[in-house]
């Protein structure tokens, strides 16, 4: 399959431009004028003679309109029918669905009426704690916890604020917040004949600010019969709205094993690799075979479970800071031995783990898009051996230049919490005191490599290193010159990066360097 690109002006040097066969500017850096123009992106693909629009999992991919525009285009969306999404689309719309079709619900009320009093009656009926939630909302945005009912008016306004800002929309819905509940989400898939099938579970429960962390299929102690019944309610949940596609249906777990649904993401999951790995299925050539018109290449029957994965988001960011994205270029990214793009089980070399990444050694990571540098996914034939092969595979993946959560998910993976399966959402705020570790100071080995790797790099600039006028080493006639460097830590857990200086001395025949009251020659 031929494939085309569509790129901003920011991602000119992107990796999925250059691995393309094509590729087509749609717009400047900012995605409401580049990958939110579904305008742009249709002429792009009519230009090109595309038949089919892939829209990832982010941006547009749950837009209905654009679904339908493309439709209404002649071309191919690969994902789910624009009514589909429409109705999953409003999460309080799509929970009095599933009511209809029997999923099982939190307590909580999901009407259209919006009177703050109404509101704050459903509340004191459901129970405190509550949860209010956009309704249009997604990805953390526009959830507050209300612990008591003097704080709710307070809440429901912040709340409203940060729905309409974020989606136009200050609808919310009210629901009974469970204390330590765990994330489940089924993957289902259904084509154009009337099948449907899920692909068993994941467990997302380690989130950081309602954002997935780690991921892992299948979710620890599940039993054969609540798998299969929550399978069963993600399947008609699909069915009600006539789903065809890859979907995600997602529950919150109760730790008495009861479930509720959440909502439906209708489109391919960030985390849809561990899943692939624990069934020997390709998603990504489903979508493509059922866009095409074929059935689903297995039945429910043939799904079934083989081994344990699971999937690590590496990012740009600094956890020490509030998990503040870190912007600027990735210089050097040396990751252990791995598959790209395709399932790395036993067999494969190397075994059991998978790197999938959009960007590269020298890519910049702008403030305009996600900092996702990669998913590091890792298969073992029990959960044991596959956190073994994370904490290692965590242990072999350097990144310099940006400030990434590697270093945090390696005392994740490893922390007594997650290696007992001792999961909730809440589990990363309630083990702060191992994850988040008072800094040490920076080793002088590491300050003396990067002050050498400056001088040097500066060396290597210079128009003509034998000119002593264009040569940038200190030379002087009389003595030898000193220079201070200022290094920052920016893993510092403070408002401002802690400073480390180190004296260059430049020779005629090299340096020497002088850090922590010590020579290095």
């Amino acid at each position: 399959i031929r494939t085309v690109a569509v790129y901003s002006e920011a991602d000119a040097g992107a990796k999925h431009v250059a691995v393309c066969d094509e590729a087509i500017l749609i717009g400047t850096a900012a995605a409401r004028d580049s990958y939110l123009r579904g305008d742009n992106i249709i002429a792009a693909a009519k230009a090109t003679g595309a038949q089919a629009i892939h829209p990832g999992y982010g941006f547009l991919s749950e837009n209905a309109e654009f679904a339908e525009a493309c439709a209404a285009a002649g071309l191919v969306f690969i994902g789910p029918p624009g009514a589909s999404m429409r109705a999953m689309g409003s999460k309080s719309a799509a929970k009095q669905l599933m009511e209809g079709a029997g999923v099982p619900l939190v307590p909580g009320y999901h009407g259209d009426a919006q009177d703050p009093e109404l509101l704050q009656s459903e509340a004191n009926r459901i129970g405190y704690p509550v949860l209010l939630k956009a309704s249009a909302g997604g990805g953390g945005k526009g959830m507050r916890v209300v612990e008591r009912s003097e704080d709710f008016q307070a809440a429901l306004a912040s709340c409203k604020r940060e729905a309409a800002s974020s989606f136009g929309d200050d609808k919310v819905l009210v629901e009974k917040y469970l204390t330590r509940p765990r994330h489940i989400e089924i993957q289902v898939f259904a084509d154009t004949h009337g099948n449907c099938v899920y692909l068993h579970e994941r467990d997302c429960s380690v989130q950081r600010r309602h954002q997935k962390v780690l991921e892992e299929a299948p979710a620890p102690g599940m039993p054969p019969a609540r798998r299969a019944a929550m399978g069963e309610a993600a399947v008609a949940a699909a069915r009600a709205v006539g789903y065809v596609g890859a979907g995600t249906v997602e529950f919150i777990a109760n730790q008495d094993g009861s479930f509720y649904f959440m909502e439906m993401n209708t489109r391919l999951q960030v985390e849809h690799p561990v899943t692939e790995m624990i069934t020997d299925t390709d998603l990504v050539e489903w979508q493509l075979r059922v866009a095409a018109g074929q059935p689903l290449p297995k039945q429910q029957h043939e799904l079934a479970i083989h081994g344990h994965a699971i999937e690590a988001r590496v990012y740009a960011e600094n956890p020490e800071k509030g998990f503040l994205p870190s912007i600027g270029t990735l210089r050097y990214m040396d990751t252990p031995a791995h598959v790209a793009f395709t399932l790395g089980k036993d067999g494969d070399d190397p075994a059991g783990v998978r790197i999938d990444s959009g960007v590269r050694a020298g890519d910049a990571i702008s403030p305009f898009y996600d900092p996702m540098i990669a998913k590091l996914i890792v298969h073992g034939t029990d959960r044991a051996q596959a956190l073994a092969r994370m904490a290692q595979a965590l242990s072999e993946f350097h990144i310099v230049g940006l400030a990434t959560n590697i270093a945090f998910l390696k005392r994740l993976v490893e922390g007594d919490a997650f290696a007992h399966a001792d999961l909730d959402t809440g589990l990363i705020e309630r083990n702060t005191a191992t994850l988040f570790p008072p800094a040490g100071p920076a080793p002088v080995a590491a300050l003396a490599l990067a002050a050498v790797a400056l001088v040097s790099a500066e060396t290597s600039a210079s128009a003509n290193p034998a000119d002593p006028w264009a040569s940038a080493h200190g030379w002087r006639m009389n003595g030898a010159y000193r220079r201070r460097l200022a290094f920052g830590d920016e893993y510092a857990a403070t408002t401002q990066a802690k400073v480390y200086a180190i004296d260059i001395i430049y020779h005629a025949d090299g340096w020497t360097l002088e850090a922590g009251g010590a020579t290095h020659a």
